[in-house]
């Protein structure tokens, strides 16, 4: 039997076929860190966003916060300067009523004191005495107790000191009520009171003409 003759293959394997692509490697490692690198960078972000949120949060309580204290202060200082306001009002509303008052007072009184400095008993005669003395003392009680009706409307004003206390000659004036001191400035505005002498002069006249 003939031998068997043995043949041996050798198989030859190139390196570069058993190692790792290097290349593979560095790809996978770099793809990882950009990843990575963007997981990150995505961290970031949102930590710079929940930052700002709350930035902005806490600037719009506190822009609330002033709107509220704003608001408060608007509130009681608009009550505050229009009750200010109406106060204001009324009080120079009062003062130019009380200086119109005594404008027509002034006017008034200096009408009554031209007229009674005017009568000078001195000259009277016996004849004429009952008749001047008459008419004087009627002027006379006219001017007083339209002072004391002035003297009655002013008491308590910034004017009151000027009257001082109202004398109350007469019953009449004494039983006055408070509502006429108003009807006397009153006459006053519609020229009564300055009138008033020269009507009850002109009266008492026509009743002596008519008793003769």
């Amino acid at each position: 039997m003939a031998a068997t003759s043995e043949h041996t293959h050798h198989i030859k394997i190139r390196s570069t076929q058993m190692e790792m692509p290097s290349g593979t490697s560095s790809s996978r490692e770099d793809d990882y860190d950009r990843k990575l690198k963007d997981a990150q960078e995505e961290l970031e972000r949102i930590q710079q966003q929940r930052e700002e949120l709350e930035r902005k949060k806490s600037e719009l309580e506190e822009l609330t916060s002033r709107k509220r204290t704003f608001i408060s202060q608007q509130i009681e200082l608009t009550e505050k300067l229009t009750a200010s306001l109406t106060l204001i009002d009324r009080g120079l509303y009062e003062m130019r009523q009380e200086t119109e008052d005594l404008e027509q007072c002034r006017v008034c009184f200096a009408a009554h004191l031209d007229k009674i400095q005017k009568y000078n008993p001195e000259t009277w005669t016996r004849d004429n005495l009952s008749e001047k003395l008459e008419k004087a003392s009627m002027a006379i009680d006219i001017a007083a107790d339209e002072y004391d009706q002035a003297a009655a409307h002013f008491e308590g004003s910034r004017s009151g000191s000027i009257f001082g206390r109202a004398s109350k000659r007469s019953s009449r004036a004494a039983g006055r009520s408070k509502k006429e001191p108003s009807e006397f400035i009153a006459n006053l505005r519609n020229g009564f009171a300055f009138n008033l002498p020269i009507v009850v002069l002109g009266g008492l006249a026509l009743l002596i003409y008519l008793a003769k």
